[in-house]
């Protein structure tokens, strides 16, 4: 039998409890996850890829059908490189549909064999976004809310420029 591998892309700067509740929320739906750290052409990096690695490492320390990579291609050619056969995407709002429904529609035009699949997000996490975790943070504010328990950002952990 094939395995069921979904690939979780995503730029993770930082990772979030929205983040982790999506993909512990979709364990019981494949054998393996792959998170897989993306390198996005639009947005500029604040926490260095080594750093966002680890806190996912952390987060899922205890979960054995998690794999954890880079990449730097178009997603849906890093799925055939890995033999994955659906995406997972987490939506918080109508907004966040609207972009992930366009983009699955053109990774359907590259690949039909992809699928794309959404999960909802719990709706105390809606709110959470790598954005506003980054915001808070560089007003010296208090990010242990919205990001998984057992890691801790500050700061210190921003990417010198």
């Amino acid at each position: 039998m094939e395995k069921r591998t979904a690939l979780f892309p995503g730029s993770f700067d930082p990772i979030t409890k929205g983040h982790e509740s999506v993909v512990l929320r979709a364990l019981p739906l494949f054998d393996k996850i792959v998170i897989a750290i993306g390198y996005n052409t639009t947005k500029h990096s604040v926490f260095p890829i080594e750093k966002r690695i680890e806190w996912i490492r952390r987060t899922f320390e205890n979960t054995d059908k998690i794999e954890i990579v880079t990449f730097d291609c178009l997603t849906v050619d890093f799925c055939r490189q890995i033999g994955a056969k659906y995406i997972l995407r987490g939506l918080r709002n109508s907004l966040d549909f609207q972009y992930e429904r366009n983009i699955a529609r053109v990774n359907q035009e590259l690949n039909a064999e992809i699928e794309t699949v959404f999960l909802l997000t719990k709706p105390d996490e809606a709110a959470i976004s790598s954005s506003l975790v980054r915001e808070i943070l560089s007003f010296g504010g208090d990010v242990s809310k919205f990001i998984p328990d057992g890691i801790s950002i500050g700061v210190e952990d921003i990417m010198k420029r």
